[in-house]
């Protein structure tokens, strides 16, 4: 249990994001209607770089990585930053690929553009996808992640806690529309970013430094904790060749492809910010192995030199082995090694997690469900009326998500969990994009196949991989998954492309590259602003620490 002093630090920041949020909403409903759908769903189309960057991370960043990640630290060391530093490729190819594309055509949904580029049914199979990767992914797991540790630190019921934070996100998510996700999202991001490193330092001095941590490690013979690319063989199941071969996959379709992700990205000013805005991002996204991860694996070290008490978490199996549950480290951590008031910083941090996870995607669902199927069989809709639209749509996911949280619960990492899903659903649409994209012959009847078949043969092998745990099948590590389900997506759309020659009309001919230099012909900015000067930056920076932790 945490101190009052904590309890009222975070009400009031609870308080305080509920009122920023719902300030928006008033302003908004106060402006022309003419343009309300605009406004509501792309802010307007007036979102610059910062706010992008910092709206893009904290709608990726939630519970989940502060819990999960600081849990795998304790288990496997710095092994899951692979999913953070590879972010960081993917949010470069979203800058200098598929952004130009974007924001030229001008759509407001990412479903609107396989439209364009392919047709109709390609459309309508990514909206439903999209919505239900959003209810499951974005906020289901969000909220558990979030409900358990409520639950850990107030002592209060899982599901009660997790409604009452969810609901007041849903107000003024749904109240403000993308500018009050945006702007909420950046405050969070500080907020985020500010409690992980208060964490992170004060396990760093009660550990002693950098030094003990590694005089524990090869004490214990655990100094592989330290490496990011493992040998052929590894226990985890995450060599380097899979890192390499299966997280673009999930990548691409996460950062690049993705509705709850790139919305911040189509409601950009111009081509300049919505560039630059996602390589922003990309230099975030170095600080969660060293602010979300390392407190983790500085727990691990803190235990086996007994200066972290981890009796709570330890229980004995039918064998007599004494196990630990790490779900819990991190609000372990919270509550023996930081004093009051800065606990109250972390729970806000923890809340801003769960809060701009899913405020981000209760936005992006409003979005998909007003543009790409209200307004399909009701074209003439006024603005108003489908902002009230994507209104009703965002709260009753929310309800759906909400019936999921027993379901996920029975995950032992939450974090494994949620990669093992995208792992699933993510290869036929990232193929889609890709060869959509980059390849001319790419076909809509190709890509409508290899969309429907394709998550088919996921949902197939991810429901036989449950059932039957002991087949081979089900012994293939799920980033090994995501790349052979791409191989059958890619060789499928191939096939069907030339079985079903492309017909590309006015608009599906501007949507593909001619080749990899042509979106580099935009100058872009001057200075060190230019997005090709960050994107050179980032590459060297990401090779350094991959090679520093090899």
């Amino acid at each position: 249990m945490i101190e009052t002093t904590d309890l009222i630090i975070s009400i009031c920041y609870v308080i305080g994001i509920l009122i920023i949020g719902l300030s928006y909403g008033i302003h908004h409903k106060r402006k022309n209607r003419e343009n309300a759908a605009r406004e509501y769903f792309l802010a307007g189309k007036s979102l610059k770089w910062p706010s992008i960057g910092l709206a893009l991370f904290a709608t990726n960043i939630s519970t989940v990585h502060l819990v999960s990640l600081a849990q795998s630290g304790f288990d496997s060391g710095l092994l899951n930053g692979n999913f953070e530093w590879m972010a960081a490729f993917t949010l470069i190819l979203l800058a200098l690929f598929f952004t130009p594309f974007y924001i030229k055509s001008g759509v407001a949904t990412l479903p609107d553009f396989l439209e364009r580029r392919y047709d109709r049914s390609s459309r309508d199979w990514l909206v439903v996808i999209s919505i239900v990767s959003a209810i499951i992914i974005h906020i289901a797991f969000s909220m558990l992640a979030g409900g358990i540790v409520l639950k850990t630190l107030f002592n209060v019921d899982l599901y009660t806690s997790v409604i009452v934070i969810s609901v007041i996100t849903a107000i003024y998510t749904i109240v403000g529309g993308l500018k009050a996700v945006v702007i909420t999202e950046s405050i969070q991001t500080v907020v985020l970013i500010t409690g992980a490193a208060i964490i992170s330092f004060a396990a760093y001095f009660k550990m002693g430094g950098w030094q003990p941590m590694v005089d524990v490690l090869q004490s214990t013979g655990e100094m592989n904790k330290l490496s990011m690319l493992r040998p052929h063989g590894d226990p985890s199941g995450m060599p380097w060749y899979a890192v390499m071969l299966g997280y673009p996959v999930l990548g691409i379709w996460y950062w690049c492809a993705d509705q709850t992700i790139v919305q911040r990205v189509l409601g950009a000013k111009d081509e300049n910010h919505a560039r630059v805005g996602p390589l922003f991002c990309g230099f975030i996204k170095i600080l969660p192995v060293f602010i979300f991860i390392l407190p983790g694996l500085f727990a691990y070290t803190l235990a086996q030199s007994g200066k972290l008490d981890i009796s709570a978490l330890q229980s004995i199996d039918e064998t007599g082995k004494t196990i630990v549950n790490s779900k819990g480290i991190y609000t372990l951590m919270i509550t023996q090694l930081l004093p009051t008031g800065l606990v109250g910083i972390l729970v806000a941090a923890l809340l801003s997690g769960l809060m701009s996870q899913v405020s981000g995607a209760l936005n992006s669902i409003s979005t998909m469900f007003g543009y790409d199927i209200y307004k399909r069989y009701r074209p003439n809709t006024s603005d108003v009326k489908l902002v009230r639209v994507g209104k009703i749509a965002a709260g009753v996911a929310l309800v759906f998500s909400l019936m999921l949280l027993p379901l996920l619960n029975r995950y032992e990492s939450i974090f494994n969990g949620l990669n093992d899903i995208i792992a699933h659903i993510a290869p036929p649409i990232t193929c889609v994009f890709l060869l959509g994209v980059f390849w001319k012959k790419a076909s809509a009847q190709s890509a409508k196949l290899t969309l429907w078949i394709g998550s088919a043969l996921g949902a197939i092998v991810f429901t036989v991989n449950k059932l039957y745990v002991d087949t081979s099948l089900a012994q293939i590590p799920f980033m090994m998954m995501a790349f052979y389900l791409f191989m059958a997506c890619f060789v499928m759309q191939v096939v069907f492309s030339y079985v079903y020659p492309v017909q590309h009309t006015e608009q599906s001919e501007k949507l593909y590259w001619k080749s990899f230099l042509e979106p580099l012909q935009s100058k872009g900015w001057s200075g060190i602003g230019n997005y090709k000067t960050l994107s050179a930056l980032l590459l060297l920076l990401m090779a350094g620490l991959f090679w520093i932790f090899r």
